[in-house]
C-alpha cells in the first residue's frame, strides 16, 4: 500500500503512478516502480493531478521543480486511465 501525495488515500502500489527524482536531479515517470531515486505516488485521476499541481504536492515530496512536460505526460496517462474505466 502506498499513499497518493495529492488526495492522501492509501491504495495498492499497482493503482498509483510513481514519479521519481533521479540521483542526477531529473524527474521522470516510472512505469516499472523500480527506478532508482526518490519516489512519490499519484492516483491516476485528473482531479487528483489538478490538486497536486495547484498545491505543488509533487514538488514538495520530491524536493525539485517538476517540468511542464512531466505534468503533461501525467495528464495524458490520467485521461487514458479514466477512458479505460469507462469502457
Amino acid at each position: 500500500m502506498r499513499m497518493c501525495v495529492s488526495c492522501r488515500e492509501m491504495r495498492p502500489k499497482k493503482e498509483l503512478t510513481r514519479i521519481v527524482r533521479t540521483p542526477e536531479g531529473g524527474v521522470l515517470i516510472d512505469p516499472t516502480g523500480r527506478a532508482n531515486g526518490r519516489g512519490a505516488y499519484l492516483c491516476l485521476k485528473t482531479a487528483c493531478l489538478d490538486k497536486a499541481v495547484k498545491s505543488r504536492a509533487l514538488e514538495r515530496a520530491l524536493g525539485v521543480e517538476i517540468p511542464k512536460e512531466t505534468y503533461d505526460a501525467l495528464r495524458r496517462d490520467c485521461q487514458n486511465a479514466e477512458a479505460e474505466q469507462v469502457n
